[in-house]
């Protein structure tokens, strides 16, 4: 049985994601998500919502990691889901994760949801985006 595949547009789009990243360079992000895009924090319930809010975040974190590398990826077999594993360091200390993207059919990101273990490494990225986007994120809550 051979491993799903994501269709052409969402495979598009992975691969420039993987381009900016490789990169660190985030700024043709807003392209890749779609307008009602969210982003699904490890740290809140709530998810937060809109191109400009899930940029800052993806682009934040993506300053806060060091030692960032995608290690897997995994695709669902209706070609618009990726699960990619990674593992980074942050504050000295060594956490692993997923990231679950969901694309639709134009290709576009619509839903980012991040998991990460151990707990001291889920803190320590916590304290780091709190202290750089905490009055920001707090900001856009109702």
């Amino acid at each position: 049985m051979s491993q799903p595949t994501l269709q052409h547009n969402a495979a598009e789009t992975l691969r420039q994601w993987h381009a900016m990243v490789g990169k660190s360079d985030m700024r043709d992000l807003p392209e890749l998500l779609d307008p009602q895009v969210i982003f699904r924090s490890p740290m809140a319930h709530n998810p937060y919502p809109g191109v400009a809010v899930v940029s800052t975040i993806l682009t934040t974190v993506l300053g806060v990691f060091e030692d960032f590398v995608y290690h897997r990826e995994l695709a669902t077999a209706d070609g618009l889901n990726v699960v990619l594993e990674f593992s980074a360091t942050v504050a000295g200390k060594e956490l692993k994760g997923i990231d679950m993207i969901r694309f639709n059919e134009q290709g576009k990101i619509v839903e980012f949801e991040v998991m990460v273990r151990p707990f001291s490494g889920l803190q320590a990225l916590g304290e780091q985006m709190g202290q750089r986007l905490g009055a920001y994120l707090a900001a856009g809550r109702p």
